[in-house]
């Protein structure tokens, strides 16, 4: 038996061990990659280079994802290498792989077949570029960058820019477990923000006294100023935390995350006033679609859309976007303003203004407006005429003060 063992396993160890890795084989014999027969890494140090700070794009958009790679000292010839791409998991989501790429061929995986490519200008090039980027992507990236045996690798952060705002029922305070804030949030151009989202949010000023589900379906809540009715005034400021709730059973509110709008949202002006249903069909005959409450935060905050009079949006609240504040205007802070969720057959609250809002595609070149940031985006907030202690029939009237983030007055 044993002779017989030795023929079997003899012509494997004759062959290069090649192992299989995301359908791509490699091989892990230095010499094999380096025909000069130096030892590989011999003094030899990899450097792989990305950027520290925070990359920030926009749904739709092309990114690159920046990662170079160098040799100390420099070698005398090009070595092969082995470039991999993966998103980290966050939130408990999975780690998913993006590219890896062996010399010349190249694998994509999941969502981002067809979306991701190499930079190939230059040498020792390992940047990741992004087409058509999608809310999901946001997250880190690792670039790793394999030679022979020896491995380097370096993080990327993609951030979209948007802006974090709460959202209740149109019943009031505190009606949706997490998957129906799931569905609130996209029902209005967002998603449930992250707590990373969050916490930038608190640190430009987001104070909100009302607790609301975030990505990982823990429930939290955003705090600038301490005081009674909000936690109490001996709790210092911060982003307080409930802990993980239960999926189904709790109900709180959501806060919700809005990318940077593609688009435009705009008011139309109409004869008459419109009640909810007459608002959307408006809306359709001029080419567009009613807007939601993200895509008017994402209007306020990153084109600087100011009008002091009210209009529908498609969840049935009414609200309006104010960057100048001015005299019969409401207060004397930027904001959005709302008016709740009127009864849709109503016609008395409502002026003459729809509020809509047109695809890029569908954009008239006399109506584009180039997209600015208001000077002092980052110091709006969202304020309410209720204190935390009421609980609102038809939703807390809104606005944005230059307090800092969204919160319930007291």
């Amino acid at each position: 038996m044993g002779p017989l063992l030795l023929v079997l396993l003899y012509p494997l160890s004759c062959v290069s061990g090649l192992p299989f890795y995301n359908g791509f084989y490699y091989s892990n014999n230095p010499s094999s990659w380096n025909s000069h027969g130096e030892g590989i890494f011999n003094g030899v140090k990899l450097v792989v280079e990305t950027p520290e700070e925070t990359l920030f794009s926009h749904p739709g958009a092309n990114v690159t994802l920046p990662c170079r790679y160098h040799y100390e000292p420099a070698p005398l010839s090009p070595r092969p290498v082995r470039i991999k791409w993966w998103k980290l998991s966050e939130n408990g989501a999975p780690e998913l792989d993006v590219l890896v790429a062996i010399g010349l061929r190249r694998r994509t995986f999941g969502d981002y077949r067809g979306r991701v490519r190499l930079r190939e200008d230059g040498e020792r090039e390992a940047s990741l570029q992004i087409q058509d980027v999608r809310l999901e992507d946001s997250g880190r990236y690792r670039c790793e960058v394999i030679d022979g045996l020896e491995d380097e690798s370096g993080l990327v952060e993609l951030e979209l820019r948007g802006v974090v705002f709460p959202y209740q029922h149109p019943r009031g305070r505190y009606q949706l477990n997490f998957h129906e804030a799931q569905r609130a949030c996209e029902e209005q151009d967002a998603v449930v923000a992250s707590f990373e989202q969050l916490f930038r949010a608190w640190e430009e000023g987001l104070d909100w006294c009302n607790a609301g589900w975030l990505q990982d379906a823990s429930v939290q809540y955003p705090v600038m100023r301490a005081r009674q009715p909000c936690g109490g005034l001996g709790l210092a400021p911060g982003v307080r935390s409930y802990g993980p709730r239960h999926h189904r059973r709790h109900r709180y509110d959501a806060f919700c995350f809005a990318p940077a709008l593609r688009g435009q949202v705009y008011y139309l002006e109409l004869p008459e006033k419109l009640t909810l249903a007459e608002a959307k069909e408006a809306c359709r005959e001029d080419g567009a679609c009613i807007a939601k409450v993200g895509q008017l935060f994402a209007a306020w905050k990153f084109r600087g859309l100011d009008r002091c009079d009210a209009g529908w949006l498609a969840d049935g609240s009414a609200r309006y976007p104010v960057v100048h504040p001015r005299p019969n205007c409401g207060p004397l802070e930027p904001g959005v303003r709302s008016f709740g969720f009127p009864d849709p057959q109503s016609r008395g609250l409502m002026g003459n203004l729809d509020t809509c809002v047109r695809s890029p595609t569908n954009t008239r070149p006399h109506e584009h407006t180039p997209e600015k940031i208001p000077a002092n985006s980052q110091q709006h907030a969202l304020t309410s005429a209720r204190t935390p202690s009421q609980t609102p029939t038809q939703g807390p009237t809104e606005q944005l003060s230059q307090a800092g983030g969204p919160h319930l007055a007291s």
